[in-house]
């Protein structure tokens, strides 16, 4: 049985399952939402490029995202037309360049929804934002407030575009980068721009995620966990501020923090 929560946008991402709970010494028979779940694959120009597992909710900001993501496309302008079927669990991309060639290889990545991209050079930041612990703080709270999904089924990530005071686009998957790359369809599509932005996250950061940020020109990447260590080194390198265990009033950066207002020496 599929259920609708929270509006047409959310309709039919969650499921309701019959399971056994046993709490204390009692078995009791009930039902529970769990996330839905799809395999979505990807056409570009009558081409197979790529079968992704996904949350079926916003899966045109999803694919344009990718496709972003990945350099296949620089903008909304290179695509003529896209329609996305989520019956047939199928997306068909044609390219204003009709002769374009899908890059070859690709690398499995370590997302929740068993991602891929292809080779994608990582991109240097350059931003002058600056923001406050307590900026971020609140902008995490935000976020916790808008994890509509998450609160009725579990099983999700939650990530979010942000200015320093609001959050700007609001995104939930059961992959964490499949997030981003809804976020960043989503602008590509209202105009919204990423560059000098916050991205706040609930998952890990690992280094297709600090790419995928990069891409995206966002200079600081927020999580509730913990940053692998390549994606570290990347942020790094590429002139991003990574912020980890953003929780309970705390947090921790790993990358220029002197975008959070710590004094360098």
């Amino acid at each position: 049985m599929m259920e609708e929560i929270g509006g047409s946008e959310t309709r039919g991402v969650a499921a309701e399952i019959a399971c056994e709970r046993f709490s204390g010494e009692e078995w009791v028979s009930t039902s529970v939402h769990v996330p839905g779940e799809m395999e979505l694959t990807i056409y570009v120009n009558q081409q197979e490029l790529v079968t992704v597992l996904c949350t079926p909710i916003k899966l045109n900001y999803l694919v344009l995202g990718f496709l972003y993501g990945e350099g296949i496309i620089s903008g909304i302008g290179d695509v003529i037309m896209m329609r996305v079927c989520e019956d047939d669990s199928l997306a068909d991309v044609r390219l204003r360049d009709p002769a374009y060639r899908l890059p070859e290889q690709r690398t499995l990545t370590s997302g929740c929804g068993g991602g891929a991209m292809f080779e994608t050079r990582g991109e240097r930041v350059d931003s002058d934002l600056v923001v406050t612990p307590g900026e971020v703080q609140g902008l995490m709270k935000q976020l916790q407030e808008k994890m509509e999904l998450y609160r009725f089924t579990g099983g999700v990530h939650t990530s979010a575009l942000s200015d320093t005071r609001n959050l700007l686009v609001v995104a939930e998957d059961i992959g964490r980068h499949n997030t981003l790359d809804k976020i960043r369809g989503e602008c590509l599509m209202r105009g919204i721009s990423t560059r000098d932005r916050l991205l706040l996250t609930t998952g890990r950061i690992s280094s297709e995620m600090l790419l995928k940020a990069a891409k995206m020109q966002s200079p600081v990447v927020v999580s509730r966990h913990s940053p692998t260590e390549r994606a570290v080194l990347l942020a790094r390198e590429l002139g991003i501020t990574l912020v980890g265990h953003a929780r309970g009033g705390r947090l921790l950066v790993y990358s220029h923090p002197e975008r959070l207002g710590r004094p360098t020496n």
